[in-house]
């Protein structure tokens, strides 16, 4: 008879796990028992916050929830800033850590790793904490994990297993039941959603990141209503290059304009998060009438008024909505998008625009890349501003709970999930040394990433604001490490580049010979305004 341990692994199998990550110690020892003979690939980071950062990557690259395997205490504190980011942007995750002996629970014994209520304090981050405090309890709890990763808003759930209970005997369960099909709408609300839309004369789309698995119906949608469509940060990499998109902030008052002259608005998967909506902190939100909005969520749907809402999974919602809607003849849809396309554009400062062009280098020598993100200057620009070409190919940390140190790991975990497809890291000097040993992750899996690291010689875009709010400066200048020596200590080949695109774009050529991942270092000296 397995133990709960193994079934823990053949549970995680059937419900199509291929990678878990994490860090093995004492309390979780019980966990790995059968995983080396399970099929299931084992990355092991060098700090559990990677191992959250990582399976928040593998979720977003691959579409299915990212797990990892952290140990009691500090392994799961140490995971909770990665829970708390996924948390903030709606993405798959399920961390199962081990916790104490039961016996020993909340009594503040000493024991190793004690923390006094460790589940209420993953409570605070997670969709959902659960203790399996016996054998029986642990198949449900994680079918019920999947089951609802699968079919209500993503965020991290968060599983502890007393390292006594691990041990115990379980039964072989059956194979896991079918996930649900996608939330439908309400035949009627499609219904009159539809004739909204067909009565409106200017309609504008909100596409957010709950619409990137859905670019054939939104396109679709969009040009049957000759609607523009804003795509916001999570968003970007739908409908590349449409006449009817804008890949463009609705924080930017070009769009704003663009959103305001709407007779109707239609929002699709957006949760209106200020680090969208109103990054530069006005206080207020894009002036919106009529505003009909589809998600998944309820308690989204209730956080902003709205004359229509339906609780839908996106991609299920606009194809529907496609049965029902005719199309309208070709106006000015087009022409309104590309004047706030060419207004967003001049709103941004020169060093802002030179920074978005060398986006376009990276997409270009790249395409179809993943571009995973830290919340660094270039990253900031191309939130403002840029069109890349593949659905869920753009993502960052720089919207939403923000976390530095984000996208060296995150970018590790969106290449395991797509190994076939480039994927490009670009983190500040700042950020990038919040998770410098998980370069080694990537140099020991032999992975063919590039990471680019931004060097401006600190943290640029605080010291900018520092001193547009008159503050002197303090705290801005941490000295960045020889990257050149740090490449070198992790075996990758590194080169670097002026802030300039004939450069970037020679670095970025393919070398013959070259494989595994490299360093691009940028000299970055200019500060946006």
């Amino acid at each position: 008879m397995p133990t709960v341990g193994e079934a823990l692994v053949e549970r995680l199998k059937a419900h199509g796990v291929t990678h878990v990550f994490g860090i093995p110690g004492v309390h979780t020892v019980e966990l790995y028992r059968g995983l080396a003979s399970s099929g299931i690939a084992h990355i092991t980071p060098r700090h559990e916050q990677g191992a959250g950062f990582m399976a928040d990557g593998y979720a977003r690259a691959s579409g299915k929830p990212g797990v990892a395997f952290v140990i009691t205490g500090p392994g799961l504190t140490n995971t909770l800033t990665a829970m708390a980011q996924a948390r903030a942007d709606s993405v798959p995750m399920l961390v199962v850590s081990g916790v104490n002996k039961t016996h020993t629970l909340g009594r503040g014994l000493g024991c190793l790793h004690e923390l006094p209520d460790q589940l209420a304090l993953s409570e605070t981050v997670s969709i959902k904490a659960e203790q399996i405090a016996t054998a029986a309890a642990l198949v449900p709890a994680i079918d019920a994990a999947f089951e609802a990763m699968s079919a209500e808003r993503g965020g991290p759930y968060h599983i502890e297993i007393p390292i006594d209970v691990a041990k115990h005997d379980h039964p072989r369960s059956g194979p896991a039941a079918a996930l649900a099909a996608p939330l439908a709408a309400d035949p009627g609300q499609i219904g009159a959603l539809a004739a909204a839309l067909m009565g409106a004369q200017k309609v504008v789309i909100l596409a957010g990141g709950g619409a990137k698995r859905a670019e054939a119906a939104l396109g679709e949608l969009a040009e049957k209503l000759d609607a523009p469509v804003v795509l916001t940060v999570n968003a970007r990499g739908l409908m590349h290059r449409h006449p009817l998109g804008i890949p463009a902030s609705p924080s930017l008052k070009a769009v704003r304009a663009a959103i305001a002259e709407a007779d109707m608005v239609l929002a699709v998967g957006t949760e209106f998060g200020p680090t969208d909506y109103d990054m530069y902190a006005l206080g207020e939100m894009p002036s919106m009438k009529r505003l009909a909005r589809i998600d998944i969520c309820a308690g989204q749907l209730a956080r902003h008024e709205a004359e229509m809402c339906l609780q839908a999974d996106a991609g299920a919602a606009l194809e529907a909505l496609l049965a029902e809607v005719r199309d309208k003849p070709i106006g000015d849809g087009a022409a309104r998008a590309e004047a706030a396309r060419k207004a967003a554009w001049e709103e941004l400062s020169e060093d802002y625009r030179k920074m978005c062009g060398l986006l376009d280098v990276i997409r270009d020598a790249r395409p179809g890349a993943l571009i995973v993100g830290d919340s660094t200057q270039p990253i900031y620009a191309g939130n403002l501003y840029y069109d890349h070409d593949a659905a869920g190919g753009w993502f960052n940390a720089a919207t939403g709970f923000g976390a530095l140190g984000y996208a060296i790991p995150a970018g590790i975990g969106a290449q395991f999930a797509q190994p076939d497809r480039s994927v490009v890291v670009i983190a500040g000097d700042g950020g990038a040394q919040f998770s410098l040993p998980e370069l080694m992750t990537a140099a020991q899996e032999k992975l063919p990433m590039t990471f680019i690291i931004w060097n401006n010689g600190g943290y640029g875009e605080i010291e900018l604001t520092m001193e547009n709010a008159d503050i002197d400066v303090v705290g801005c200048d941490p000295k960045p490490p020889l990257f050149e020596h740090i490449a070198a200590s992790c075996g990758m080949p590194y080169v670097r580049v002026a802030a300039e695109p004939h450069a970037l774009a020679e670095a970025l050529a393919p070398k013959a010979g070259q494989s595994g991942p490299v360093m691009i270092e940028i000299d970055a000296p200019f500060i946006a305004s």
